[in-house]
């Protein structure tokens, strides 16, 4: 997975598609990451020593990393990521679109 927390990333496909975000986490071994806005849904939750209210909360679901693309800045564009290694050994990641290396 070349996406990683804090990115921004934009929904290309389904009910959030165009919708941008930062990501907020990742799921690497299911293969899904949670963005900042997107797939809301309503929990249902009962009072607890946390949340003393209870009731209905929104927030974020997790979404398939296939359905979002990273987001450059600089293009204002969606590109795809490709690892690119430096001369000193080091692997950086890079957006296809413009060559311009994401900072980690």
């Amino acid at each position: 997975m070349h996406i990683r927390k804090s990115d921004t990333v934009v929904v290309i496909t389904g009910k959030y598609k165009g919708r941008r975000g930062r990501v907020l986490q990742t799921y690497p071994k299911r293969d899904r990451v949670l963005v900042e806005g997107v797939n809301m849904i309503k929990r249902h939750t009962k009072p607890s020593s946390r949340n003393q209210q209870g009731g209905i909360v929104e927030r974020e679901a997790s979404i398939h990393v296939s359905n979002v693309m990273p987001w450059c800045e600089a293009a204002q564009k969606a590109s795809k990521i490709i690892m690119k290694r430096l001369e000193d050994g080091t692997r950086v990641r890079v957006y296809k679109i413009n060559g311009e290396t994401l900072n980690d």
